[in-house]
């Protein structure tokens, strides 16, 4: 095979290994819980800059690079970022809304312009080296093709979280109570079973998600700017309706799809091209199947 081919596929993959991390959390909570969470790009953002913090402080004095053990950490660090924003936002702002859909979309707008206005007059709008190991920024060699281990990780990490996120739901008993939850909340809520906790869980569940994907974008590019959360976050979206909104594995299957078609629009056409055919996709999906690759017709 062309190595350009393998190249352009497996830089596919890892693109669309990072729109499913971030659709992973909005497909979640909006097939759960019917919220669309505008402030999902805020939480990847957050995530990344709180990862970039770790690194900085775990690193030696003057190093490039961390240790394996240290890039853990970071990730970590991501990880809890974006959890603990997502369950605050989700107990301050969403959860005295759920019956008020307009007032949702408002208020996770304000709050994703606000957190973006916040980190931008923190850290400045130039980008920032993002802390990793020094074997994600060497290559691996396949069939004459240089590959950035960067893309590798995203793609196993992006593959970790699909198989945790349906073993939560279909096997735990946390995640039967969500699931439970959506379909009669009162029911549920007679058994004694507190739904609210379930449905804070979700938000931080999506918002790690982010958090993870806003760190492991950093690895990606080598960097982090304040703009990465609403690059990210159309992409995102594109990629959920494609899937089927509520539908985790259809993300997972349109971020491969957009994320290949992007790269070898972008190469055998033109620098943009793959963000039109993406956009062309989506209508094409939309008129054909109106509730997305997997998804169910919203009554």
């Amino acid at each position: 095979m062309n190595s350009i081919v393998i190249l352009l596929a497996v830089t596919g993959l890892g693109l669309g290994a990072l729109y499913f991390l971030v659709a992973s959390g909005l497909s979640l909570i909006f097939g759960l819980m019917r919220v669309l969470n505008f402030a999902h790009g805020a939480f990847l953002v957050l995530g990344a800059y709180a990862g970039y913090q770790a690194g900085v402080h775990l690193a030696p004095s003057g190093a490039t690079t961390i240790s394996n053990g240290r890039f853990t950490l970071v990730l970590l660090a991501a990880l809890a970022a974006g959890a603990l924003v997502g369950a605050l936002t989700e107990i301050v702002l969403i959860r005295p809304l759920y019956r008020r859909e307009i007032d949702q979309v408002l208020v996770t707008v304000g709050l994703a312009l606000a957190v973006g206005a916040l980190v931008l007059g923190i850290a400045g709008a130039d980008p920032i080296r993002f802390p990793a190991p020094a074997w994600t920024r060497n290559v691996t060699n396949i069939a004459g093709a240089s590959i950035p281990n960067s893309r590798f990780l995203a793609i196993g990490v992006a593959v970790c979280v699909l198989v945790l996120i349906m073993v939560f739901l279909r096997y735990t008993r946390l995640g039967l109570i969500v699931r439970a939850g959506v379909e009669n909340r009162e029911m549920v809520t007679a058994l004694g079973i507190d739904v609210r906790r379930a449905f804070t869980l979700v938000f931080a569940l999506g918002g790690a998600a982010a958090g993870l994907g806003g760190a492991l974008t950093g690895v990606f590019y080598g960097s982090v700017d304040p703009g990465l959360g609403s690059e990210l976050l159309i992409f995102a979206f594109i990629v959920v309706i494609i899937g089927g909104l509520g539908s985790i594995v259809g993300s997972a299957l349109a971020a491969v799809i957009v994320g290949l078609l992007q790269q070898f629009a972008n190469y055998y056409a033109a620098d943009g091209v793959g963000d039109l055919a993406v956009v062309l996709l989506l209508a094409v999906v939309l008129l054909a199947r109106p509730a997305g690759l997997l998804g169910k017709a919203i009554p």
